[in-house]
């Protein structure tokens, strides 16, 4: 019980940490299942444009 309390401050904000790391995962699953991307939709310069976003028109 005293190392607990000992450490209470880092028990706690390690408890934070690992909520709002479950809260964004949780967020981009939600926006990947819904079809949301993170993209900045500038395929001209990235790597993976021949794959990424196939539903953009290439021009």
């Amino acid at each position: 019980m005293a190392w607990i309390m000992q450490n209470l401050g880092t028990i706690i904000v390690c408890l934070v940490l690992i909520v709002i790391t479950g809260v964004i995962v949780l967020h981009m699953i939600k926006n990947k299942k819904s079809g949301k991307s993170s993209c900045g939709c500038n395929c001209g310069g990235c790597p993976m444009s021949g794959t990424c976003q196939k539903e953009v028109k290439k021009e």
